[in-house]
This record gives C-alpha cells, sequence and structure tokens, in this order.
C-alpha cells in the first residue's frame, strides 16, 4: 500500500475547511473529508496525475496540485516520495496561491 505523508500544513488546512464547510452543512464537511482521503489515495499510487508547479521558494521543488473529488476548487498540493506522495498543503483556489508558498 502507497504511504500518504501529511504535512502539518495540510492537517490545518483541512480542519479549516472542515470547520468552514461544517459551519454550513455538517454531511458536506464530512463528504469533503472522504473526498480529500480518496484523492490522497489516488494520488499516492499515480503520483504524476498532478501538474507540476513553479514556485521561487526552493523547498517546493517537486510540488504538484489536484482538485479534491468533487470539490474542484480545493487543491491539493503534493510531492510525489518514494513509495507514495508527502501532502504538503489543501487550498481553496480562490486564496493567493502564490503568496502563501513564497512566504
Amino acid at each position: 500500500m502507497a504511504r500518504i505523508l501529511k504535512r502539518r500544513g495540510a492537517v490545518a488546512d483541512l480542519l479549516e475547511h472542515f470547520v468552514f464547510i461544517g459551519e454550513h452543512n455538517e454531511e458536506v464537511a464530512f463528504r469533503f473529508l472522504r473526498a480529500s482521503k480518496e484523492t490522497f489515495k489516488l494520488l499516492a499510487t499515480r503520483p504524476e496525475m498532478g501538474k507540476m508547479t513553479v514556485h521561487r521558494n526552493p523547498l517546493l521543488v517537486g510540488v504538484r496540485v489536484f482538485p479534491v473529488k468533487n470539490f474542484k476548487r480545493y487543491l491539493v498540493f503534493y510531492r510525489p516520495i518514494q513509495d507514495g506522495i508527502e501532502v504538503v498543503r489543501v487550498i481553496h483556489g480562490t486564496r493567493d496561491i502564490p503568496r502563501l508558498f513564497e512566504s
């Protein structure tokens, strides 16, 4: 089974999105978490699926992006690793993504 590592920022992002969505609809919030988990599993077995991103920060070399299943506005930023993926962040697409990563 492919390994899925979640960085602290990704865990915080998931919690933030869950709470925000849950304030409006608890059922949808749980669907979001399940969809995120399914997306992580898919990417862990097929890490080249996502689009390569380019950032000035050298710590982000090799990071790819792929939308969360059925929640296309939420983007998974991840890095392929030897036996799976490392999830770096999960960010809503309307955010200023370059600014988040360059700081």
